[in-house]
């Protein structure tokens, strides 16, 4: 499955985040601040806690100019700049996704702290040394060639910036066919381990690398998750029909069984340019 394909379709998306708000608001959408969204906007595992952890290890501060490298709905970004101040470039290639990070980050006028720019992480569209900070979060496991994306945040960013991402990692009972069907369903390429994320981030020409463990944490999320997917199915239904209902119930059951059976996992990684 392609990227695009994938995201196309899932559940999360700026229609349902903004229809969630709407039954909590009896439909006034009004002067929204950025603490209303954070709810349903943070599309990624661990919420608010596990972008604010990604923030200290990048070191980000109100004079940080940070990249959001497949930054989705920009949910993630709009924390950033809401707490910690700072400015953020929110880069996400799906063209319905951007479009509605912008709108979004508008709707709570956080439009002049969070631009969306549209373009592929693995070729950033950015200068050199543009950036002091740059972050992402279980997005690399869609793209085939990683190292181009490590060498393009490094690249981007100051000497002695950070970066710090989470992703998803692969086990060593991850069977060939798993891997096959994960790719099939929801396009994750070239799935690696903590190991081969550490070696990665060498060979881009990062230092003083840190790689966490997150499968732990992360099983207990997914059983969270996978119970507020089964709340949301009927607006999936109404926007996408039964059938892609369904689906993904299929897709996350088989998801959740890969970590639950500790063959699938999640990992924190950080380094200095």
């Amino acid at each position: 499955m392609r990227v695009n394909d994938f995201y196309d379709h899932h559940p999360i998306s700026e229609a349902q985040v903004l229809a969630a708000l709407a039954r909590r608001r009896g439909g006034d959408l009004s002067r929204l601040t950025p603490d209303e969204l954070f709810e349903f906007d943070q599309d990624h595992y661990g919420g608010l806690a596990a972008v604010d952890a990604l923030a200290r290890r990048a070191g980000i501060t109100a004079q940080s100019r940070v990249l959001d490298v497949c930054a989705g709905l920009a949910g993630p970004a709009r924390f950033l700049a809401s707490r910690r101040g700072c400015r953020v470039v929110a880069l996400e290639l799906h063209a319905t996704r951007a479009a509605g990070a912008a709108r979004l980050s508008r709707l709570v006028g956080l439009g002049a702290r969070v631009r969306v720019v549209r373009g592929d992480a693995a070729a950033l569209p950015f200068a050199d040394d543009a950036f002091d900070a740059c972050v992402s979060q279980e997005a690399l496991l869609h793209i085939a060639d990683k190292r181009a994306v490590l060498e393009g945040c490094r690249r981007a960013l100051v000497p002695g910036g950070r970066l710090a991402f989470t992703d998803w990692i692969a086990h060593p009972r991850l069977a060939e066919r798993e891997r096959d069907r994960l790719r099939e369903w929801m396009a994750a390429t070239t799935l690696q381990s903590l190991p081969s994320y550490h070696a990665l981030l060498g060979r881009a020409g990062f230092t003083a690398i840190e790689a966490e463990d997150l499968s732990d944490e992360w099983r207990r999320i997914l059983r969270r998750r996978q119970e507020t997917f089964r709340a949301l199915r009927a607006d999936t239904v109404a926007r996408h029909g039964e059938a892609r209902a369904r689906e993904w119930e299929q897709l996350y059951a088989f998801f959740v069984g890969l970590v639950e059976a500790g063959k699938l996992g999640g990992g924190r990684f950080s380094g200095t340019a």
